[in-house]
């Protein structure tokens, strides 16, 4: 009888908790659907109750903390956040939504500290450098691209480092980086608002590239090809030179102006020309990239899918009358696959 009264109980036991945890994983789900249609008060409302059934739930705390921060309630927000990155189990996640809330409160020395700490436990998390960096760019910019550039080296497929790096890049006339970087965060982020900024800056270098006639910066640049090829790294510049160089050839394109048709023209010829010079000896994903859409005969569609709107809406509209499946048939293979830098072509510009 004994032993039939302990079975009983454990089961209840078990069914209770069973039911409790379902209970809070439909609780969770409701607030999330709270959040999504901007109702933070109902999400609020029940997610604290979620919590008291699942007090140590990481993600229901996330989602709390992160409700507070987009109801503006910094001062709950930070009451949830700073245990939550205490814990044995605190995810890059903890520390950057604390982050948000540091930076909202303009507390810029406690989201520094946050910042370092976080690198320390989560070295290879390339949203901690960009959010870094963020935070001091205006006043350190210099450190600031560092922390991205840091950020690129260890985390190559963040695009917050890119488009951080490219903009940097372009204050400081360092034009042939700016390129490469926005392009490449373009390829990682391509629907969002700051695509939209990326395309206007990217446009906007390549006019100042061949308005300048010789964009080499005084910077070094270096590749580190031993992870996957057994190779040393070169000597610096060279393969900044070598981009540089190769699209200083095609100055004859430009007699009619930097648009979307002549900078696929020119585009063209410079895959070209790397891959006849410079493929095998500095191995660069956007450049295989590029050198894929050309094989397959969508690369106009691709740039004018990226310089045109910044170039001139109306025209773009026109071209886009006349190419609408050519458009499609790219926008489907961007959207269908992921942009990836693999390792072994970090190339840095310090």
């Amino acid at each position: 009888m004994k032993k039939y009264l302990v079975i009983v109980l454990l089961f209840a036991t078990t069914f209770c908790f069973a039911q409790a945890s379902q209970d809070a994983a439909t609780l969770h789900e409701t607030a999330k659907t709270f959040m999504r249609q901007g109702d933070y008060e109902n999400a609020v409302l029940v997610l604290t109750r979620a919590l008291q059934i699942r007090p140590t739930d990481m993600q229901i705390s996330k989602d709390l903390l992160f409700t507070y921060y987009l109801k503006r309630d910094f001062a709950k927000a930070m009451e949830l956040g700073k245990p939550l990155i205490e814990r044995p189990d605190a995810d890059v996640q903890s520390f950057q939504m604390l982050g948000l809330v540091f930076k909202a409160l303009a507390e810029d020395k406690e989201a520094e500290k946050l910042y370092k700490r976080g690198i320390i436990k989560f070295p290879n998390e390339g949203v901690l450098y960009s959010e870094y960096g963020g935070l001091i760019a205006a006043r350190e910019p210099a450190n600031a691209l560092s922390l991205w550039q840091k950020g690129i080296e260890v985390d190559p497929n963040h695009s917050g480092n890119y488009y951080f790096a490219a903009k940097q890049y372009a204050e400081s006339a360092n034009i042939v980086w700016s390129i490469l970087y926005a392009e490449m965060f373009l390829n990682m982020e391509s629907f969002t608002e700051r695509s939209t900024d990326m395309k206007n800056l990217l446009l906007e270098q390549y006019k100042k590239f061949f308005i300048s006639g010789n964009a080499i910066p005084l910077t070094t640049a270096t590749v580190d090809t031993k992870k996957k090829r057994g190779k040393s790294k070169v000597p610096p510049v060279q393969f900044t030179s070598a981009v540089a160089e190769t699209l200083n050839k095609q100055q004859s394109q430009i007699s009619l102006g930097i648009t979307p048709e002549s900078l696929t023209v020119i585009r063209t010829r410079f895959i070209l020309d790397w891959y006849d010079k410079y493929g095998d000896k500095f191995p660069f994903r956007l450049f295989d990239h590029q050198k894929q859409l050309l094989q397959e005969g969508m690369f106009e569609a691709y740039n004018y899918w990226m310089f045109g709107p910044a170039a001139n809406l109306k025209t773009y509209q026109t071209w886009q009358q006349y190419h609408q499946q050519d458009l499609n048939t790219f926008l489907g293979f961007i959207r269908g696959r992921v942009f990836k830098v693999p390792e072994g072509q970090q190339y840095r510009a310090m």
